[in-house]
Parts: structure tokens; C-alpha cells; sequence
């Protein structure tokens, strides 16, 4: 009786130090992320100097914001291959040391384009992130757990993009505590202005690495996924090959060319048309070199008589709906209701004392409806199906960013109530997510295959974000009627999510 108990704690624990691990691991993503949009400007006004023209400063903050999304797309194959190949826990410590660490050398920076290619580095362990540790999550929790541990997983990242907002709010009083903890620890007074000048960017950029800490608990406590494990001593793990990462490379080459040709140097250089081919021509290497390291292990899996051609066409083609899914929600994100703070900062507030911090407001407002949505659509997902759920969530996503975009036209607290409920309608696609991917694929390329999924969308996103300039041109500036436009997208997903399977109530693949 005492080894059956033992047993079961054992077991309890290691699911509980997972879920922590990872929980901090989408936190910390989340904050950075969230993090670059409030330190990006004075960064940039420091590093291109007081004399640089204001439209510079904007052309490298969209170029970095770009390079970032590209990064975190091809980390999320990157890391996703690794973490098929070599086990779950030891890949996800490798992405959380990427990201944390380059995102702490941010702070060291001396020009902007060591601030981009630093970023592009460390995004490729946001991205790599997400994917293992839903992987590595949903392979140790329980089926009926894993809806509500889901809505966990995209309600993680939102609460660090709450805590930016409320940084925001409260930066100043954070600067002055800080500026005399570091005096009180023996730093001079010359390093201490250094580092807090210009809104504090670099010791904010710095304080990034703090993450690298989360490593040791997870190679002390957090077990390997025993899926993975049987899948390795199958045979199974030896199929992926390094030579295959140069698809990879490539890819994330064809993206980079997409945001060169989409920046004002590039614009002018090949036009409209240009622009636009090399778009299409990008997406479509982007979208094979993404997909050939997958490719090329499925093929050597059918050479070893381990894998059918039908299964590998079945794992192709979920690939493909998981990015579409996914590109759908982060465009109309970025599309959408990302620019709400910056609408919220052209209104006029409705009584004098709301009038300050209006886009911390918003963004606190957005990101709390995100908790509450990412938890909400993962749990009714479980209840109700997946199709279902998706098709209401695109539809939801429609209506409410409707509603607040053309039911306001002041700031105020009807603007925030709107801005919780479009934050959170529009956010809840990312607690569906780590639900419904890791039962599209099979143990043996989970991983990769969500990873390709979640994160090839957000190269979609990266040239929609690039179009922001000419949507807004078209619409003589208006916010409200280019995100309105945005919401079409969503459309789009209601289409598509048909024609994916309904895996509710079925066990997640071998």
C-alpha cells in the first residue's frame, strides 16, 4: 500500500513542477514580449540619438518588432526538432536560456541593429517555449485535466503582459525604488544613471535574463515525458537528421526578404509589385523550408516501415490547419486589437480625472479579458468540441471588435468594458490552442508539428503588421475603421477549422 501511495505522490508532484515550470516559462515570455513596446521607444531614441528624424526611430522599432515575429516563428521549428530529437525538458531548458539570455545582452547594446539582431536570437526561444512546453504539459497531465491546463497556458502569457501595463503605470516609483536599491548594494551613482536612464531601458533589458534561473528547477524537478521516452527507445527519435535544419535556415531567410521588402528602403527599390511578389514567392520558401525537416523525417520513418504514406500525409496536412488556424488569430490580433492602446491615446477622455495613463489602462484592460478568455474558450473547448468552439470564438472575435471599435468615440469606462470584452474574445484562441494542437500529431513529431503550427502564423502576422502604414493611409488615419476592416479575417477561420477533426473526448496520439 505504501509503494501505491508513494507512487501517486511522486506522479502528483512531477505534474505539479511541470505545470509550474511552464506557467513561468509563458509568463516570462509574455512580459518580454510585452516589454519591448514600452522600452523600444526610448531605447531607439537613445541608440539613434537626439538628432535622429522621428520617422527613423519608427522604421527600426516595426523592422525589430518584424524580425522578433520571424524569429519566433523559426524557433518554434527549431526548438520543436530539438525537442523531438532530444527530449522535451532538455530542449525547453535550451529555449528558455536562448531567450532570456540575448534578451539580457538587449542592455548592452550600443546601436540599433544589435538590438534587432539580439531580438531575432532571443525570440527564437520564445517560440521554441510555447511549443515544448505544451508538448511536454498535455504528455504528463491527465485527459481531463488538460482543457482547463490549457486555458492556464494562454492565460500565463497574458498576466505577463498585464504586469507590463501595470509597470508602465507605475514606472517612475519603479525607476526611484531601484535607483536606491542599487545604491544600497555598492553600484556608483554614474553605472546607477546609466542604467535607469531613458525610461530604464537598459536595466529592464538586463533584469530579461532573470528567467535563466527557471533552468535549474526544471533539470532538478520537472520529469521527461514518458511518451518521449518510449518513441526513443522505439527507434523513433533517430530519424531527425541536423542536415535537415537548413530548410529551417532558408526559411527564415524567404521571411527576412518579406519585411525587407515591405520597409521603406526595400519599397523603394522594387515598388508595389515587387513588394508584393517577393511576398508570395517568400511565403512559399518560408512555408517549405519550415516544413522540410518534418518531411524528410516522415520519409525516413516509412523508409523503416514505422510510419504509413497515409500517416504522412495525414501529419502534412494538419500541419497546414494549424497554421491556418493559428495565422488566422495572431492576424487578426496584430490586425485588430493590438492597436487599442494607441487608439485609446488619441480620444478624448470622457471626465478629467481618466484622462491619464490611457494606454496602460487599455492595455490592462485587454490583457485581464485575455485571462479570462484564454481560460473560458480552453474550458468550453472541452465541453462543447473543438469546431464548435473555434467557429464561436472566430464569430465572438468579429462582434466585439466591432462593437468597440464603432460603439466609441471617447475614452472612458464604456471604452475599457469593451476593450476587456474584445481583448478577451479575440485572446481566447490562445488557450484553444495548446488544447487542440497536441492532438493533431503523434508523439514522435508533436513538438514540430505544433510548433509549425502556432508559430508559421506569425510570419502571416509579420506582413500584415508591415501593411498597418498603407491600411491606415487608406482609412485617412482612422483606427477604428482599419481594425473593423481587420476583423474580416476571421471569416476565414470559420472555414477552415472544418475542415479539421473534432478530437474531443479521444485520447492524445502515440
Amino acid at each position: 500500500m505504501s509503494s501505491v501511495v508513494e507512487t501517486k505522490s511522486v506522479s502528483q508532484f512531477a505534474q505539479y513542477s511541470t505545470l509550474t515550470a511552464a506557467l513561468l516559462g509563458w509568463l516570462f515570455d509574455g512580459f518580454e514580449m510585452g516589454l519591448f513596446p514600452l522600452i523600444g521607444p526610448p531605447a531607439l531614441k537613445d541608440l539613434l540619438g537626439p538628432e535622429a528624424p522621428k520617422e527613423q526611430a519608427g522604421q527600426w522599432f516595426g523592422a525589430i518588432i518584424a524580425v522578433f515575429l520571424v524569429g519566433a516563428a523559426s524557433g518554434g521549428v527549431l526548438f520543436g526538432w530539438l525537442g523531438d530529437k532530444i527530449g522535451r525538458v532538455r530542449a525547453m531548458s535550451l529555449s528558455i536560456f536562448t531567450y532570456a539570455i540575448f534578451t539580457g545582452l538587449c542592455g548592452f547594446a550600443t546601436a540599433a541593429w544589435q538590438i534587432a539582431v539580439l531580438r531575432f536570437i532571443a525570440s527564437l526561444g520564445m517560440g521554441g517555449e510555447w511549443s515544448l512546453g505544451v508538448a511536454l504539459v498535455n504528455e504528463i497531465w491527465p485527459g481531463k485535466s488538460r482543457a482547463f491546463i490549457a486555458g492556464l497556458i494562454g492565460a500565463a502569457a497574458n498576466v505577463g503582459y498585464l504586469l507590463v501595463a501595470l509597470l508602465s503605470i507605475g514606472l517612475t516609483g519603479f525607476i526611484e525604488g531601484i535607483h536606491s536599491l542599487l545604491i544600497a548594494i555598492g553600484i556608483s551613482e554614474t553605472a546607477t544613471q546609466e542604467l535607469l536612464a531613458n525610461d530604464a531601458w537598459r536595466f529592464l533589458m538586463i533584469s530579461g535574463a532573470f528567467p535563466a534561473m527557471l533552468i535549474f528547477f526544471i533539470r532538478l524537478f520537472v520529469p521527461e515525458s514518458a511518451k518521449w521516452e518510449e518513441e526513443k527507445a522505439k527507434g523513433a527519435t533517430s530519424h531527425w537528421q541536423n542536415a535537415d535544419l537548413y530548410g529551417v535556415l532558408i526559411g527564415s531567410l524567404a521571411a527576412i526578404g518579406i519585411i525587407w521588402a515591405w520597409t521603406p528602403d526595400g519599397y523603394a527599390k522594387i515598388g508595389n509589385g515587387g513588394a508584393t511578389a517577393f511576398t508570395v514567392v517568400g511565403l512559399v520558401i518560408a512555408l517549405l523550408g519550415y516544413l522540410y525537416p518534418v518531411r524528410k523525417y516522415l520519409q525516413r520513418a516509412i523508409i523503416a516501415g514505422s510510419l504509413t504514406a497515409a500517416q504522412q500525409k495525414t501529419v502534412l496536412g494538419r500541419m497546414l490547419l494549424g497554421a491556418g488556424l493559428a495565422g488566422v488569430a495572431l492576424l487578426g490580433t496584430w490586425g485588430s486589437i493590438q492597436w487599442a492602446p494607441r487608439w485609446a491615446g488619441q480620444l478624448q477622455p470622457d471626465t478629467a480625472e481618466i484622462k491619464y495613463f490611457a494606454k496602460e489602462k487599455t492595455q490592462l484592460a485587454t490583457a485581464a479579458g485575455a485571462v479570462v478568455g484564454t481560460i473560458v474558450a480552453a474550458v468550453a473547448a472541452g465541453a462543447f468540441g473543438r469546431r464548435i468552439t473555434y467557429t464561436v470564438m472566430c464569430l465572438g472575435s468579429i462582434v466585439s471588435a466591432l462593437c468597440f471599435y464603432q460603439l466609441n468615440d471617447s475614452f472612458g469606462t464604456g471604452f475599457l468594458i469593451a476593450a476587456f470584452m474584445a481583448g478577451g474574445v479575440t485572446a481566447s484562441f490562445y488557450g484553444f490552442f495548446p488544447l487542440y494542437f497536441p492532438e493533431l500529431f503523434p508523439t514522435a513529431v508533436r513538438a514540430t508539428g505544433q510548433g509549425f503550427s502556432f508559430n508559421f502564423g506569425r510570419i502571416v502576422a509579420a506582413v500584415g503588421a508591415l501593411q498597418t502604414a498603407n491600411l491606415m493611409a487608406a482609412f485617412n488615419g482612422s483606427f477604428a475603421n482599419a481594425g473593423s476592416v481587420m476583423t474580416v479575417i476571421y471569416l476565414i477561420g470559420v472555414v477552415i477549422i472544418w475542415l479539421g477533426p473534432e478530437t474531443m473526448n479521444q485520447k492524445l496520439p502515440d
